[in-house]
This record gives C-alpha cells, structure tokens and sequence, in this order.
C-alpha cells in the first residue's frame, strides 16, 4: 500500500506551483512503483483560474482593477469554471494514480468531495453535496471548489477550501459560473477565525483515509525551483 507525499510549499505563486505539480505528474507516470503526493499551497499573489478552454466571460473585473488588486489571471488545463485562490484559501494540488484508486474520474471528484466534508466536519461544520455540482456546500453555499484534470491516470490541479478566505474577493468572478450561488469560508460558518495551519492536518488525514493510503509523510521540495 502506498505512502501519501506531503509537500507544504507555504505561500507560493501560481506558476512555479503548476511546475511543481507537473514536474510530480511526470515523476508518478514514470515510476515504477505506486507514488501519491499531495501539494498544500496558499496562493501569493491571488490568483483567478479558467478552466479547460471556459470561464474567462466569467470574470467581472477589467484588467486594470485586477491589476490594481494585485489579483493574477491564469489559463489551466482542469476541468470547471473560473475561480479565485488568495490568502486564508488551503489549495490541495493530490498527485495520484487514479487507475489504481477506482479507474473512474466521477468516483475521484466524490472522494475528494468526502475528503473535504471529513475535514470540515472535525470543526464542527455540516458540508455535503448538491446533484450535478461539483465541490462541497453548507447550505446554498459553497465552501470547497474542485477542478482536476487527469494525465495517462495521473490527477492534477485539485481543491480549494475557504478557510479564513476575504469572500469579498469573489465579487470579480461568477464563482465557478453559478450565478445564482454564494461562497463561504470556515470563519464565516464558525462566527470565529481558525488558522489554516490547524486545518491542514485534518485535510492529510482525511486523504489518506479515503484514498486508502498507509499514511503520510512529509516530504521537500526544492523551493528555489518552486518560488
């Protein structure tokens, strides 16, 4: 049974965190042996995200306010809509083999759906899903957002949990194109602030218990290749 990977990358902007996952995608698709990863990463500067080849109409904001907000734009390869990560946001970029956990793509979004309804529910916070969305929800809105792709059975990109997220921040974008939706944060839901760090661990436990893994360890990356 496999050992899940943990790379902290801290703070770390968009690009050299999409290196980071692409240089382990090829890394996973080589060896031999089954390898899993998952990267945590809290992006810096924020950033707006289109999915595969949609969301960019759905972006409010010209881009000289968004320049002004120091908010980046970026173009990705997952599936989904237009999003936004920044500050008091836990990103979770998971490098696995999915032909080993299931060979279905809809039970990987579901595990990652349960992945993050376990951790929430350590705090106390009811999430659960709505048909034909994707990500987890307390009520009519959405606390965790889930965009992947998958590579020859590789997953890529991954989830995004609202911790102590500015939810203002969203008013640039039609989150994930549902314009009749809103979002929420963990400090919202709880009426008081919790720290990203206290989360985290539950977001790793809960990983490798639904995804089956042995355990977890922690492991380096090279952060001059990163940042």
């Amino acid at each position: 049974m496999a050992q899940m990977r943990v790379m902290d990358i801290g703070r770390t902007a968009y690009e050299p965190a999409l290196e980071l996952q692409q240089r382990l995608v090829q890394e996973v698709q080589q060896s031999e042996e089954e390898l899993a990863y998952l990267i945590l990463v809290e992006h810096d500067p924020p950033v707006i995200t289109a999915g595969r080849g949609r969301g960019l109409e759905n972006i409010l904001a010209g881009a000289r306010q968004l320049a002004e907000m120091g908010i980046e734009v970026h173009e990705t390869t997952r599936g989904g809509d237009v999003t936004y990560h920044g500050a008091g946001q836990i990103v979770g970029y998971p490098i696995i083999r999915i032909d080993r956990h299931g060979r279905d793509v809809h039970k990987y979004l579901r595990d990652i759906e349960e992945m993050l309804i376990r951790a929430v529910g350590r705090f106390g916070i009811s999430a659960g899903r709505r048909a034909g969305l994707t990500g987890i929800w307390v009520g009519e809105a959405k606390l965790g957002a889930i965009g992947v792709a998958v590579s020859r059975w590789v997953s890529y990109h991954g989830f995004a949990l609202n911790v102590t997220t500015d939810l203002s921040q969203f008013a640039t974008i039609v989150p994930c194109g549902l314009t009749d939706e809103s979002v929420t944060s963990m400090k919202a839901l709880l009426g008081r602030n919790i720290r990203a760090n206290d989360v985290r661990p539950a977001i790793v436990e809960c990983m490798v218990d639904v995804f089956g893994f042995e355990s977890s360890c922690e492991a380096e990356a090279d952060l001059q290749n990163v940042r």
